[in-house]
């Protein structure tokens, strides 16, 4: 069996607001097909047209190739051969969008394994240690309190224990802040665990006054409070604050969250399977991070590609149980794949009766979003 195929797919909404931090107005499928027609899927998050050019780019040289010449022809289930040549093929331009890049195929060649063996995701990544996740509603923060407040109440009733609020109006100013955290609390209670996502708004002198003031509201964690390469700051709040410190989401290399772990002192990391290498890396990110006995909790704001990925790795890890549950009602993050992962009752089950990653992309609502 040999790879005969990379092809990357690129959806977008009819309208952007390039001003919103939202990853689901569009996105960039790759599909690895096999001799044998079985066709993997995977996602990128990235600008997708620069993702999708490190994909179809033809050869310059050994180390100057795009990933569809570095595949074509390799055995479609040496999965860890083929993320090596893919990461020294692509040397020369190497960085965040060809990680990012190699994390879809990545993907994809995982689902398309789990289809040719007739077996879940999970249990090629060792097992699943269970079947059912905990999974928390995120949403970007709305603009008034009010509104937030709502928002949560909604989330509330629809049975999710766990809530993030990120973006949006988070870092106009403290009392803004506190306005908005207090109409969520007052309106869930304090049973439901509340997460706030600064965006990277603060420095760290402003970031710990925002953390002192979030300890009162008992907020579960708060994500990338300062700049991801602020490494003195994330050590500060580690150190200073009583809350759990997250972040990582940006980083597309080990060395990256070795560096967050080790000086930053974080408690928690959030590689993104379609960032950070896909599957291959993720697998040895949990192991950085149980080591040194950090949690880590996968970022996944796309399609339901990509929150399938990322469930299947969620219940595999020996620090994993939590999922994160993109709620946009884009028809990216909604209508893009027929079978979603089910959620009930504040969990989502992980498919292990379906090979693959168990999500299948309906292909009209692709060609709908699709850009030639």
């Amino acid at each position: 069996m040999t790879i005969t195929d990379v092809e990357a797919v690129h959806l977008r909404l009819s309208a952007v607001d390039a001003d919103r931090c939202d990853g689901t107005q569009d996105t960039l499928l790759i599909f690895v097909t096999a001799s044998d027609g079985t066709v993997g899927v995977g996602e990128v998050d990235s600008a997708p047209l620069v993702a999708k050019a490190v994909v179809e780019a033809e050869p310059s040289h050994l180390i100057a190739r795009g990933l569809r010449s570095i595949l074509l022809g390799r055995n479609p289930l040496d999965i860890e051969v083929a993320w090596h040549a893919m990461v020294e093929g692509s040397r020369y331009f190497s960085g965040g969008a060809t990680m990012h890049a190699i994390s879809g195929v990545d993907i994809a060649l995982w689902d398309l394994a789990g289809k040719v063996l007739g077996v879940p995701v999970a249990r090629l990544l060792g097992g699943p240690r269970s079947d059912r996740l905990t999974a928390y509603a995120s949403l970007l923060m709305p603009d008034t309190p009010l509104l937030a407040a709502k928002a949560a109440a909604d989330h509330a009733e629809q049975g999710y224990r766990a809530m993030k609020f990120g973006w949006g109006p988070i870092g106009q100013d403290r009392d803004f802040n506190e306005e908005l955290v207090k109409e969520i609390r007052r309106a869930v209670g304090d049973d439901i665990d509340v997460m706030i996502d600064a965006g990277q708004v603060w420095d760290t002198k402003t970031a710990l006054r925002m953390a002192a003031m979030y300890e009162d509201y008992g907020i579960a964690w708060l994500e990338e409070p300062v700049a991801p390469d602020n490494i003195t700051g994330y050590r500060e709040l580690s150190r200073r604050t009583s809350l759990t410190i997250a972040g990582g989401e940006q980083e597309s290399s080990y060395a990256a969250f070795e560096t967050l772990i080790d000086e930053g002192e974080l408690d928690l990391i959030q590689p993104d399977l379609a960032r950070c290498g896909g599957l291959t890396a993720g697998r040895r990110l949990a192991w950085l991070a149980h080591t040194r006995h950090r949690r880590l909790v996968p970022h996944a704001f796309k399609s339901g590609v990509l929150v399938a990925a990322s469930t299947h790795f969620a219940a595999s890890i020996p620090n994993g149980g939590l999922i994160e549950h993109t709620v946009s009602t884009s028809p990216i993050a909604r209508d893009l794949v027929r079978r979603e992962i089910a959620f009930a009752d504040g969990t989502v089950k992980v498919p292990l009766d379906q090979p693959g990653l168990g999500v299948e992309v309906d292909a009209d609502v692709m060609e709908q979003l699709r850009v030639d």
